[in-house]
């Protein structure tokens, strides 16, 4: 064995994924240094999640390249993202979502970014190229993580270059495992996942079909949903050059599909006779799992190392990003010096309730697929039919509104027991997952508004907390808070905005917000001592009850 060249990362990221590379830009943009290992020789091997929702686009905004995703969207960033129930691609339609997951391009009070159909592939490498253009971020292909172990002094990981074929050790302080469902970090800090396995096995099909968006007349989707009882099915298009997914879902343990057999099944699943070629044929099965620890010391886990669940709802991925932007901003405060070892606690405390969240969600949405809605008749010509189809269309709607509309779960969670959140007292509401209401409630998404001059109110956030400040607010007032956090080492930034609806957004008045857009603490006065309020949010001091406690 052989020591690599002297390298200096303070964190190690394993898997060059979304949440891998999401946190490799959160480090980066902070100038932490951080070396990624990726087993592969390129990011975007399978074509996995399409969906990037609004609060992922947040990120890419944040980070700078929300633009160049849209740019890269294969089916132009205007295509409806209409989802479409139907009997079959050549049958009828059932009831449809327009524009389902928000992707409608336009400004929403809500958010500062819509939502967007895109392959994962796609926005990894929007993802990649721009942490390669950050100094410090490193990442390295071809290269697999063996082992590792974590001392005093740092986490010593055993890494193998497969194209060289030899081995080295590369230290850093700590070591994050975004490697996956079958991650060997998790396996090595002796976590598991507990849960469910083998909900239903399905299949993903990537196939080429010319002609097949111009051969039936439900018009631009960027999802169908074939309700037969034949073939029970998801279909869609998914890249430029006539590229379609096909997904049949719930399919018997001795059901194999070959490439051969996928072109016969899709056109026996669309009734459409066109000469499709399978591109990729993966079964995968859909389970529930979390974790049951997310940290060992110095080493972590974000991603699928930590959750998976069935992908109904478009949550995975973007969950995995969510992880790392909350890992990722107090990695660098602590290895900046004005973070506490508490922030690093809190990565679990507040990421573990939002994942069990999501899990029932998903499970939830899972219950529900076409083999659960297919009637015999549906398909039927005659008045019996389409009395069957309109049953069939309500109980989707009724059922599916909360799979292809959901803020309130995409922008309304809430880190409810964080130990580094000023918990007000004021008493949490009740969980909404159709409908997202903005609140400035300490552990909520701090709430978005559209300036005047066009910009986002999040475009206007620095790189470390925020203070709005209501104009009435004296100046002294505001300075006593830049003079205790600049004591405590913490980059802040002060907007006072001047707009009308901004009391009404935020009616304390003073409200700080943290670098990952979540509210830390909101009040109508600056405490007269307030170290126990900044060592709070900082990390430095651990608080076993936080609902509980509250600042005055």
């Amino acid at each position: 064995m052989k020591t690599s060249p002297p390298v200096i990362p303070r964190v190690l990221i394993v898997g060059a994924g979304p949440a891998g590379l999401a946190l490799a830009i959160e480090l980066g943009q902070r100038r932490i240094p951080c070396l990624l290992l990726e087993r592969n020789d390129r990011v975007g091997y399978a074509p996995r999640a399409k969906t990037t929702n609004v609060r992922t686009r947040e990120h890419l905004r944040r980070w700078g390249i929300a633009p160049q995703l849209r740019a890269a969207s294969p089916l132009g960033v205007d295509y409806p993202s209409n989802v479409v129930f139907c009997t079959r691609l050549s049958g009828h339609e059932l009831t449809r979502f327009e524009n389902a997951f928000f992707c409608a391009p336009g400004r929403n009070p809500l958010y500062a970014e819509h939502a967007q159909w895109i392959p994962q592939y796609s926005l990894e490498e929007v993802l990649r190229a721009h942490a390669q253009t950050l100094p410090g971020v490193e990442i390295r292909f071809n290269s697999e993580v063996l082992a590792f172990e974590q001392d005093a002094q740092g986490v010593h990981v055993t890494v193998r270059d497969l194209q060289r074929e030899d081995t080295y050790t590369v230290s850093a302080d700590y070591l994050v495992g975004a490697d996956g469902a079958r991650s060997l970090v998790r396996e090595g800090m002796g976590a598991k996942l507990e849960g469910q396995y083998g909900l239903s096995r399905n299949y993903n099909i990537v196939f080429h079909a010319p002609g097949l968006a111009q051969a039936h007349a439900l018009g631009p989707a960027i999802m169908y949903w074939q309700i037969n009882e034949d073939v029970p099915s998801l279909i869609g298009p998914m890249d430029r050059g006539d590229t379609w997914f096909f997904m049949p879902t719930g399919v018997p343990a001795d059901f194999r599909l070959d490439a051969e057999g996928s072109a016969a099944l899709i056109r026996r699943a669309t009734g459409i006779d066109l000469p499709y070629r399978a591109l990729s044929t993966d079964e995968w099965v859909a389970s529930r799992f979390l974790g049951d620890n997310y940290r060992d010391r110095r080493v972590f886990l974000v991603g699928d190392a930590c959750h998976l669940h069935p992908p109904f709802g478009g949550y995975g991925m973007n969950m995995g990003v969510a992880d790392s932007v909350d890992l990722g901003w107090k990695l660098a405060a602590v290895l900046a010096g004005w973070g506490g070892e508490a922030l690093l606690d809190s990565y679990m405390a507040e990421r573990r309730p939002v994942h069990q969240m999501v899990l029932d969600e998903a499970v939830a949405n899972h219950a529900l697929l076409g083999n659960q809605l297919a009637r015999a008749g549906l398909d039927a010509d005659d008045p019996a039919g389409a009395a069957l189809r309109e049953d069939v269309g309500a109980r989707i709607q009724a059922a599916k509104s909360r799979e292809f509309t959901t803020l309130g779960v995409v922008l309304g969670y809430r880190y409810e027991d964080s130990p580094v959140i000023a918990h007000d007292g004021s008493r949490a509401p009740q969980m909404d997952y159709l409908n997202y209401v903005p609140s400035n409630r300490p552990g909520a998404r701090a709430p978005h508004a559209w300036l005047h001059d066009g910009s986002s109110l999040y475009d206007h956030f620095g790189e470390g907390f925020t203070l709005l400040a209501h104009a009435d607010v004296p100046e002294t007032v505001v300075q006593a808070v830049r003079e205790r956090l600049r004591a405590a080492g913490v980059p802040l930034t002060v907007l006072r905005p001047a707009w009308g609806a901004f009391a009404e957004l935020y009616p304390t008045r003073l409200t700080l917000v943290r670098p990952d857009q979540h509210v830390a603490w909101r009040g109508d006065d600056w405490p007269d001592a307030p170290d126990a309020l900044v060592a709070r949010i900082t990390g430095h001091t651990a608080v076993a009850s936080p609902r509980q406690k509250a600042f005055a």
